[in-house]
């Protein structure tokens, strides 16, 4: 014989309960993350003597070199539409297992400087995340090394980039003050670059051109209250 095990509550009990359910519901959505707006300068120059002028006018200046690494960076293909405006790219550093995952939506130029929304995520297992990824229907499009060298002055980061392809540098911080650290920097900001280095890898690897800009050479700026 089947019993019915329902239980019969009043139409009180009913809005308790409905409450108490919407409650926990609520509880239970997380707020969504707000994301970071970044902000850049990015020029390829004319060589190993620029990266070396570039250590010396940090050093000079107080910056601290927070860190030294080298990348395997692997750029992924979405599954659908809805991720085409969306970069997404798994950085390895020093060989694994741990990465950075990093998903930046579609770029904004104002005076040379690149704005777009970016969010970033520490990986403490690379591999796993490459699994779980090309579960999820991404694909690897193309992977490109790097090594990368770090340095912050006055709160903006300048890293001194090695790729396959050249030598760059590249200013991160407040979109006001990048202009202003270029120049100091004896950098043109009307040659900054478009192109992100994935981008330009890319086109590196199809035997093109990585870019049609020129590289930009170094100016040393006079000492203060010397004459240019």
């Amino acid at each position: 014989m089947h019993r019915d095990s329902r239980i019969a509550l009043s139409n009180q009990e009913q809005r308790g309960l409905t409450v108490t359910l919407v409650r926990v519901a609520r509880r239970r959505v997380r707020p969504k993350r707000d994301r970071t707006i970044e902000s850049e300068l990015k020029f390829r120059l004319t060589g190993a003597n620029d990266h070396r002028k570039l250590r010396a006018m940090l050093r000079e200046r107080g910056a601290v070199n927070t860190a030294h690494y080298r990348e395997e960076n692997y750029r992924f293909q979405g599954p659908g539409k809805s991720t085409r405006k969306t970069t997404l790219r798994l950085r390895v550093l020093n060989g694994g297992p741990q990465g950075v995952l990093t998903a930046k939506g579609p770029a904004k130029f104002n005076g040379g400087v690149k704005t777009r929304e970016e969010t970033e995520i520490d990986v403490r297992d690379t591999h796993a995340t490459l699994d779980m990824l090309e579960q999820l229907g991404f694909q690897v499009g193309w992977i490109y090394p790097k090594r990368r060298s770090m340095w912050m002055l006055d709160g903006v980061a300048v890293t001194l980039d090695i790729l396959d392809f050249g030598w760059f540098v590249e200013l991160e911080g407040p979109a006001g003050v990048l202009p202003e650290m270029a120049r100091s920097l004896g950098l043109d900001p009307n040659r900054a670059l478009r192109d992100s280095y994935s981008v330009m890898a890319r086109k590196h690897q199809q035997k093109k051109s990585p870019t049609k800009a020129p590289a930009t050479p170094v100016v040393t700026p006079p000492a203060e209250g010397q004459q240019p």
